[in-house]
């Protein structure tokens, strides 16, 4: 059986000054909501966040950026967050982009233990800067070092008490990945089910990967409205 929190302050009482941090989630899909704000709330800082985007101004990773708790942030897409911006350009705020692909690629990596990997990803560009670059069959590839994390946070559709996750739908996004490649993985769940009810071909997280779970609703916001004329 797995630690399951009684708060989401609980569940990151253990992340500290200075630690890396994977965060799920796709914009805003999928992503821990009250594991995010729990941090927000709390006084951790110097993080180095590794997540797909960092949220917008008001909402996800945008609310530590807000209380200029991140040191650096790991990412592929980071257009829609103002005060990234002024951060950035202020010089507050240290900005590592990847590839999408990539960035995927090196967290995977990273959970199944391997240290790095060639990618065509880069070749040719302000990436490629300082990395090793090797021909393989006529075509130039780069060396990408894999990233693994102290902390995983993510967002499950379902679990069981033993730790097994399934996401619902695209909110499997960068979840299951990172869930493999932290030290620890802390769950935020929707819905608790008995041991056995899941289907084990549909299970996308495996307990082995689980440390701990807390179960929590979602205010599950849209990022940019589109309806019809």
């Amino acid at each position: 059986m797995k630690i399951i929190y009684r708060s989401a302050e609980e569940a990151i009482s253990q992340v500290n000054d200075g630690m890396t941090i994977m965060v799920g989630g796709f914009g805003l899909v999928g992503i821990p909501e009250q594991l995010i704000m729990a941090l927000a709330q709390s006084r951790v800082k110097d993080l180095t966040v590794i997540s797909n985007n960092c949220g917008i101004d008001d909402w996800g990773l945008g609310l530590l950026l807000r209380n200029k708790q991140i040191k650096k942030v790991i990412a592929s897409y980071v257009g829609e967050n103002k005060e990234f911006e002024r951060q950035v350009l202020a010089g507050e705020l240290e900005v590592e982009l990847i590839p999408q692909g990539t960035l995927a690629e090196k967290i995977r990596a990273g959970g199944a233990g391997i240290p790095a990997f060639y990618t065509p990803a880069g070749v040719g560009t302000p990436i490629a800067e300082n990395k090793e670059i090797r021909d393989f069959g006529g075509k130039e590839y780069l060396l990408e070092e894999s990233l693994v994390a102290d902390f995983a946070l993510v967002r499950a559709y379902k679990a069981d008490h033993l730790g097994n996750l399934q996401y619902n739908k695209t909110a499997q996004n960068f979840n299951p990945i990172m869930a493999t490649a932290a030290k620890i993985t802390i769950a935020e769940v929707e819905e608790f089910v008995a041991i056995g009810e899941l289907d084990p071909g549909y299970i996308h997280t495996p307990s082995i990967y689980v440390q701990g779970m807390l179960q929590a609703k979602q205010q599950k916001r849209i990022e940019k409205v589109t309806t019809r004329s």
